[in-house]
């Protein structure tokens, strides 16, 4: 018997629309069935390519006995975290505060009207020995507390509601307490963390760290830096090792190409394998930057293998990416990536597959269950890591006869906006034409798609054509910091584009100021007033997750938009925004290295260059030589064909201005 999620547009919540679970979609429903039956609501987030989320819903969600005590005892909500990053979010931070894992599967247990008092992520069907409490006595404790303790329940979710609210303003100031010494502390601390032996910046598990690497990479080019050689050869260390770690690690698919989602060690061996559309927009552009200052072939060709597997695997023929693929296919979690011994000798012959073998740590016994093993290339980088590309080839091609992992074929907004950023960033570092017209491919087909007129922004185009009427402030800052980076050097392809992309990322940032910003405090709201939850908690999301903080893509953008158009209103958009740094700065630089790195670009300054059309080849080549900072180059007809004008606007604090020369000596 089918529930309430059978007719959705998300693959997940379809995914869970035979359930004997009565499950409901997030509605205004939903929440006053639960007020007029006085139930709790058992909130559970989740998403189509988590791994845990499949174990969870297999064990629990589709056995009729446990089914029965949720449905008995809960209103049952399902969401899915990507259609819905605004109710994610909230409820994620609330799960922290119960000093509970938060992660996904979400299952929050909330008051008739939203209000959450407990939660967790995976809970087993059965008691395991791993100190977790079984899914049924979970239910059943909370059930019982309910009835009997109806009162601490309602006073525990006031508090959280009130502490979700004051976390919003919590470390803001509306006074300029910036100093550019705070960006080298930042850098410091984060460096302080970082893995010398094995790369990353946290213990296991190990996600990607891109925000955090771009601050490093951003900050390197401050002078205060290049005059500080303990912390120079500190930041070096960071960014080569972790880049260097992942790219030879299980979390990169070393023959198909792309990153899954996290490591479950410290040496970036065993991944969960669902692959993310933003990881690897993100790490596209973090690799390339890198590359710039480290010219190292195995950041290439991570490069060059993840593009080349979103444009085979993950685009679609009528635009736009996917946002996901499956951790598990029909065979299990990582199958379609293992091999065996055999397997390799059967498709490469004994000799290659012995030499392929010792390169990539394919045991003849195996290292897990059946023989199989997960190719790595461990402490093999440089240029032995492009030595086996024929190799690979072949292996990738035996590999397409496998059970694929299924794909969310939802594209969403802004992590296709994360991709153009990342397109961009690969064509200037690696002088790719192509790549930019990848970029310039795929924001038309956004601007065509995804936004009104009136520059309203969808969120998701789902599979089946239809829109999500959501929107949040994710879609308008990552979309227009896109569009300012594509217009550094659309012009390489497109004489005369840039204008027109600077244009139409003023146009969106004014369209998302209207609709998000908060007009007491500084800061934006991640979602709309139409958008609040049942709870009454519209938040303010100042640190990054997987994606960076919308709040620390706007900085970049209003200070780009000043520098560019030299619009004070920008320049006071940015001074307001820059408020609620300092003291986050202070206490937590380690969850705001997006924002950091926005910082460091407009205090080291951002750099415009006009030129003919003569030299914008060779002006490119020279930048793509150079360590990346934020270049505009532009074609002007006037421009005589043996001169270029270049700029280097900002007004900068002395500590951390890089010598203006070490530009102007590139185009000497």
């Amino acid at each position: 018997m089918q529930n309430q999620l059978s007719d959705q547009s998300s693959l997940y919540l379809r995914q869970h629309a035979n359930q004997p679970v009565q499950w409901m979609p997030w509605t205004r429903e939903a929440f006053e069935l639960a007020k007029k039956l006085d139930k709790p609501i058992l909130l559970s987030i989740g998403y189509s390519a988590c791994h845990w989320c499949h174990v969870m819903s297999v064990e629990s969600f589709e056995d009729s006995y446990i089914a029965s005590i949720m449905n008995r005892h809960f209103v049952c909500i399902k969401v899915d975290r990507e259609e819905r990053p605004d109710v994610d979010q909230t409820y994620l931070d609330a799960v922290r505060m119960f000093n509970q894992t938060a992660g996904w599967p979400l299952n929050v247990f909330c008051l008739p009207d939203g209000s959450p008092f407990w939660g967790g992520t995976y809970f087993p069907k059965e008691d395991k020995g791993q100190e977790i409490v079984p899914w049924p006595q979970v239910l059943m404790r909370i059930a019982e507390h309910y009835k009997r303790e109806k009162a601490e329940l309602e006073e525990n979710a006031k508090n959280v509601v009130s502490n979700l609210l004051h976390a919003n303003n919590a470390l803001s100031s509306n006074e300029n307490e910036w100093t550019n010494e705070l960006l080298l502390s930042s850098a410091k601390s984060i460096c302080q963390s970082h893995d010398d032996l094995d790369g990353g910046f946290t213990p296991p598990p190990k996600f990607p760290s891109p925000m955090k690497i771009d601050f490093l990479l951003s900050i390197r080019e401050a002078q205060s830096v290049r005059l500080n050689r303990k912390l120079m050869e500190k930041i070096d260390l960071s960014i080569s090792t972790t880049l260097s770690k992942m790219a030879s690690g299980g979390i990169y698919d070393q023959i198909g190409g792309g990153f899954f989602r996290y490591s479950m060690d410290a040496k970036w061996q065993v991944p969960h394998f669902e692959k993310m559309l933003y990881d690897n927009a993100l790490l596209i552009s973090t690799y390339s930057r890198a590359y710039q200052k480290f010219p190292d072939p195995s950041f290439k060709k991570v490069v060059e293998q993840t593009i080349g597997w979103l444009n085979h695997k993950m685009i679609d023929e009528n635009g736009g990416y996917f946002s996901s693929v499956n951790a598990d296919n029909d065979e299990g979690e990582g199958e379609y990536y293992f091999w065996t011994y055999p397997e390799i000798q059967e498709v490469l012959g004994e000799a290659d597959a012995n030499k392929f073998a010792s390169a990539y740590e394919i045991l003849k016994e195996g290292i897990f269950e059946g023989g199989k093993s997960l190719p790595v290339r461990p402490d093999k980088t440089g240029k032995e890591a492009t030595s086996y590309e024929e190799l690979e080839k072949k292996l990738l091609l035996n590999r397409e006869n496998k059970i694929e992992p299924s794909k969310d074929r939802k594209k969403i907004t802004s992590w296709n906006a994360l991709l153009i950023r990342g397109l961009v960033d690969a064509a200037r570092a690696f002088n790719r034409k192509d790549w930019l017209q990848n970029a310039i491919n795929l924001n038309g087909w956004m601007t065509q798609k995804l936004i009104s007129k009136e520059f309203d922004i969808y969120s998701i185009l789902f599979e089946n054509k239809r829109l999500s009427s959501f929107s949040f402030l994710d879609d308008y800052a990552f979309w227009a910091e896109s569009l300012i980076n594509l217009s550094s050097i659309s012009d390489w392809v497109e004489e005369g584009s840039s204008s027109k992309f600077i244009h139409q990322a003023e146009q969106i940032t004014l369209s998302g100021i209207q609709k998000f910003k908060d007009p007491q405090l500084c800061g934006f709201y991640f979602s709309k007033n139409e958008n609040n939850d049942p709870a009454q908690v519209r938040k303010k999301f100042w640190y990054d997750n997987a994606t960076p903080s919308a709040n620390s893509s706007l900085l970049r953008v209003f200070s780009t938009l000043y520098e560019i158009t030299k619009k004070e209103s920008w320049l006071k958009e940015y001074k307001q925004a820059l408020a609620g740094y300092p003291n986050l700065c202070r206490q937590a630089p380690q969850g705001i290295g997006h924002a950091l790195a926005s910082i460091t670009e407009m205090e080291v300054g951002i750099c415009s260059i006009c030129c003919s059309k003569e030299q914008i080849d060779n002006i490119l080549k020279k930048i793509s030589k150079s360590p990346y900072r934020p270049i505009f180059v532009t074609i002007s007809k006037d421009q005589k064909k043996d001169q270029i004008r270049l700029k280097i606007r900002g007004e900068f604090d002395e500590k951390m201005n890089s010598v203006n020369e070490s530009i102007e000596k590139i185009f000497k």
